[in-house]
């Protein structure tokens, strides 16, 4: 029977989680079954459940650790004594790395989501609603400290949010677009389209 590949710094479950990310972007979570995950893998399905517990299970675990690096990445950044803008900035170079670095993980937890059982749906969903309010606190600080134009902060993050997520156009065609140049066009249309 065939092992799991781990690379240096992965493990079994990582393995098990990074190709469950691709095969839920590329099918759906729906459409996918743990045979085809263990195909995938390079296992007998059965050796799955020694890693884990369901697919389901798969599905918390990645929306989770992205809404996790999310998370951790916001409160750092809302910490830090950064200017507003600066701190918007960072949060769309963030976005931006998680798209490249992270595609289907990230795929995954902003289209897949709506298949988590509760309560892990509700716990899922607040986390989003928290994350898009400290962005939005963001916006708010900067109208407040007239360091960007006097915008609706929720349009203002739906516009950041969505523009970032756009690049999962760019990740399918993969055009002549070197990744800095992207970054870089990115966060100076979105910021100077506010300051």
């Amino acid at each position: 029977m065939a092992k799991i590949v781990t690379g240096k710094n992965h493990s079994k479950k990582e393995v098990i989680l990074k190709k469950a990310a691709t095969l839920f972007k590329t099918k759906s979570f729906s459409a996918s079954s743990m045979r085809e995950l263990a195909d995938v893998v390079g296992v007998e399905a059965p050796s799955l459940y020694n890693h884990i517990g369901s697919k389901s299970e798969l599905l918390q675990d990645i929306c989770f650790k992205i809404g996790s690096q999310f998370t951790e990445q916001i409160e750092q950044i809302s910490t830090s004594d950064k200017s507003t803008v600066a701190k918007i900035e960072a949060v769309i170079r963030f976005h931006i790395e998680m798209m490249a670095e992270n595609f289907d993980e990230v795929y995954v937890a902003n289209h897949e989501w709506k298949h988590l059982n509760e309560p892990y749906l509700t716990d899922f969903l607040n986390i989003r609603r928290n994350y898009e309010k400290s962005l939005m606190g963001f916006i708010e600080e900067g109208i407040t400290k007239n360091e960007i134009k006097a915008v609706n902060p929720y349009v203002t993050v739906l516009t950041i949010l969505s523009a970032v997520r756009g690049l999962e156009f760019w990740q399918r065609n993969k055009k002549n677009v070197p990744l800095h140049v992207l970054e870089n066009d990115m966060v100076n249309q979105l910021l100077y389209g506010i300051v």
